[in-house]
């Protein structure tokens, strides 16, 4: 697919996906939904981490509402199940981690579309919003699926009803994401925790994420279970047996992410 309203990027195992529509803040439309999806797909084939950020001062400021002719042609529930669901879960599934370096303002569907990465690493520039009662709808994206398991009901509803704006500090102090950065910092920041998932064990990391995810709807023996049966799979790679000789070795490994 050729690319009209992102940039990809494969260089050293790292998959860049830069939103790159400056002009609106990024605002996602029909034909941005469909090039992170096949971009995210085409990451999870060719690289070991699949990052994704914004051209521009902003990350994303959400749907773009001008993507139809007005606002009453505007079908949210066949946008969202036809558009938004494949792209969110093609993130979701990845099979290696993913990474939202988010570098300016995250709004609505944008703050939604990062916080369904593995990791979030925000510009202490950036903030997180969600809009969408100010426009009389209710988070969308995901929205009401991460952040009462990030942050809790109570911050979580917060957050939607007030549709007041969260910095990055204080999302990371919530829980929200993994780390606020100062802006001087960010992009040598992230491409630096990049490049230590690029080199790293990526079976295991595909166990990380499954058992953590799995860790919601099992009981405790359920989720043992499956821990064993992980733990078994990654006990046969090539990256444990050299992680083990590192060890002993007395040296940092060289992981094959197989």
């Amino acid at each position: 697919m050729p690319y009209e309203t992102i940039r990809y990027e494969c260089a050293d195992d790292i998959a860049l996906i830069t939103l790159d529509r400056p002009e609106v803040m990024n605002a996602l439309n029909t034909r941005m939904r469909a090039e992170i999806l096949d971009a995210v797909r085409r990451g999870g084939r060719e690289a070991r981490v699949v990052v994704m950020t914004g051209a521009g001062r902003a990350f994303c400021s959400g749907q773009d509402l001008g993507d139809r002719v007005s606002a009453e042609d505007l079908d949210f529930e066949r946008t969202l199940r036809d558009e938004y669901v494949p792209m969110l879960m093609a993130i979701y599934e990845c099979p290696v981690p993913t990474i939202a370096a988010v570098n300016g303002p995250a709004a609505g569907a944008g703050a939604n579309l990062a916080l369904a990465a593995d990791v979030v690493i925000a510009s202490k520039a950036a903030m997180f919003l969600q809009a969408f009662t100010r426009i009389g709808l209710i988070p969308d994206a995901g929205g009401t699926y991460w952040l009462p398991r990030q942050i809790g009901v109570a911050r979580a509803m917060g957050a939607a009803l007030f549709a007041e704006p969260v910095s990055a500090e204080e999302a990371a102090r919530w829980g929200m994401i993994w780390e606020a950065v100062a802006e001087e910092e960010f992009a040598s920041h992230w491409r630096a925790r990049a490049e230590k998932l690029a080199k790293g064990p990526t079976v295991a990391y595909r166990g990380v994420k499954e058992a953590m995810r799995a860790s919601f709807e099992n009981d405790l023996e359920e989720q043992l279970a499956l821990e064993a049966k992980l733990q078994g799979e990654c006990g046969r790679t090539r990256d444990f047996r050299e992680g083990v000789l590192a060890f002993l070795e007395k040296r940092k490994p060289d992981f094959e992410g197989r």
